[in-house]
Order: C-alpha cells, then structure tokens, then sequence
C-alpha cells in the first residue's frame, strides 16, 4: 500500500476495512440464523469451520513476494516496487522512540474512534434488543442495517481523500480534515438518539454515525505518510489505541447499562470522545515525514546522521507540539 501508489494509499486502505465492515453487516442475520436452526453451540462450530477454511485459503493464495504468484503479470510486477531492495531496507535499523513520539498524537485519535467503534460492534446488537424489545431476528437486521453504512462511508472515504490529496497535495486537507469532519458527523448524528424514542428514526442516526467510518482511509493513510519505510510498525502503534480503547470501552458500556438500565448513556461517552479527538486530530501532523524513513531517503550513512541528529528533538517537539500548536 505504502509504495506502489502514493496517491491512493486511503483507498487501498479503506478497501480492506470496508471488507471488515461487510462483514460485520453481514454477521448479526446469519448468526441469528444459524441460533434458530442449529442452536448457539452449533453457530460456534459452523463459524469456526468457515473460519479455518478461509485461513487454509489465505495460507494457499497468499504470496510475501508478488513475484512468485502464478497469477499475476509482468505488467503489474513493473507498478510493484523490487521485493529484493524491501528487503535489503528491513534490515536497516528504526528510530523507535522517534518513531513513537510521531505517532503518539495519532494513537490518541485512534483511542477516541475505538472506543465508538467498539459501542456498535459489542452493543449495537444489544441495544436494539433491549431498549426497543426487538425479536432476535429484528435486531439483527437492524444491526446489520446500521453496519452496511459503515461499509459504504469506509469505501467513499478512501475515494474522497485520495481525491482531495491528488487534487491540493495537501495531506493535512486530505487526511486530517476528514478526520475532523468524521468526527464531528458522528457526533451530531449521535445526539438526537438521546432524544428520540422511535425505532425507525434511532436506526437511521446510528447508521449516519457509523457513515462516518470515511474517517478509516484517511486515518489508517496517516502512518504511510508519516514513515513510509517502516509503515508497518508506525500502523501498529497507531492501533494499539484503538486496542486498548476495545478493552476498556466495552467494561465501561457494561457497567454503565447495569448501574442505570439506560441504554443510551454510553453514546454521552462516546460523544465526548470524539469531541477530544476531532481537537487532538490537529496535532497529528500528516504531511511532516519523519526524518530517514522515506521511501526515496538518502543514502545510508547520511540517513542515520539525520536520524541521530533529530532523534531526541523530534520526540521532545511532538509533546511540546501536542500541547501548544495545533496549527
């Protein structure tokens, strides 16, 4: 994603989330399917049979190396990047401190989209099956409806953004900006939920909240702008905070929905959440490539004079950055 085309690194992106998210849309009808015909046990089994199947697929299919696909041509190997030079540059080493203070902003972003991404897909089920006394085919459906917004935001997202950068070269308008814009949405979609009590209407704010899934492209971008070389590692640590946000967020939804028994109390969290990370999405600084982790980089002595150079400044400027300039 990261080499091949520069330009459309959101899309590439968003195409692989927005497959998640089909089937996420995909999962609440068949499962209550399966619950009626062959019990809860029984839809275990069938989906972990699918499972193993689609990894033994994967297993069979998948190549680290392109070139050694039976499938694909000599046109599209000239567009890809030459394995062997990737992995001549892995063994070159990482400027991890640098590299964590960069992406500290960007993690706390992802912390506040977790922690709403997770409220729909461990309680969006449920919420539909005990404040509105829904059937469990109901539920599903509805549940199902709301996710199927999230496939098509996901999609359009990638396109908008890759658009917007091809158009300005400007990754703070392409990506950033969208972020923001996802966030805020989100947000205005969410508050009349806490208002209204009409299944129909509810449905249709859920499912404009989780429009705002567009946000997922140019976010996951973010780390291939950044540190394009080592675009892995920098993706990881923007994930661990929407990882930690899928431990913490669904304990607090829980206890939230035991204390009180309102089921709508858990999207003021949310709410909240996504204010703080449309603020702090200003600090994550998209169009600023870290010091010797491009892909087009100098050689490799002056590449790791300038990281030895900038390596304590850069960390020590992103948490002064974090606190003062937004800009």
């Amino acid at each position: 994603m990261t080499r091949p085309q520069k330009k459309k690194r959101a899309f590439a992106q968003e195409l692989t989330d927005a497959s998640a998210r089909l089937g996420n849309a995909l999962t609440p009808p068949l499962v209550a399917w399966l619950i009626v015909a062959v019990t809860w046990r029984g839809s275990f089994i069938f989906l972990g049979i699918i499972s193993v199947a689609l990894v033994i697929a994967w297993a069979l299919y998948f190549r680290d190396d392109p070139g050694d696909h039976p499938d694909i041509t000599p046109l599209e190997l000239e567009r890809l990047p030459s394995h062997a030079a990737r992995k001549k540059g892995e063994k070159e080493t990482m400027a991890w401190l640098m590299l964590a203070c960069r992406m500290v902003p960007v993690s706390a972003v992802y912390f506040c989209y977790g922690w709403t991404v997770w409220l729909y897909l461990a309680w969006i089920p449920s919420f539909f099956l005990h404040s509105y006394r829904l059937n469990l085919k109901s539920s599903a459906l509805f549940s199902a409806g709301v996710f199927l917004a999230g496939v098509l935001g996901n999609t359009l997202g990638g396109v908008v953004s890759d658009r917007i950068f091809d158009r300005t070269s400007d990754r703070k308008k392409a990506r950033r900006n969208l972020v923001v814009a996802g966030f805020v949405c989100s947000v205005a979609s969410m508050l009349p939920i806490l208002l209204l009590h009409n299944l129909t209407r509810v449905a249709i704010f859920l499912s404009l909240a989780f429009f705002s899934e567009f946000t997922i492209g140019p976010i996951w971008a973010i780390p291939m702008d950044i540190a394009p070389r080592f675009s892995g590692s920098a993706s990881g640590l923007m994930n661990t905070g929407s990882a930690l946000a899928a431990i913490v967020s669904p304990l607090v939804f829980g206890y939230v929905i035991d204390k009180t028994g309102d089921w709508t109390l858990p999207f003021l969290g949310s709410i909240g959440l996504l204010l703080i990370g449309a603020m702090l999405a200003f600090w994550m600084k998209p169009d600023e490539e870290l010091p010797g982790a491009g892909i087009d980089r100098p050689t490799r002595s002056e590449s790791g004079k300038a990281l030895k150079q900038s390596h304590m400044g850069t960390c020590l400027s992103s948490f002064i950055l974090l606190l003062f300039d937004p800009i």
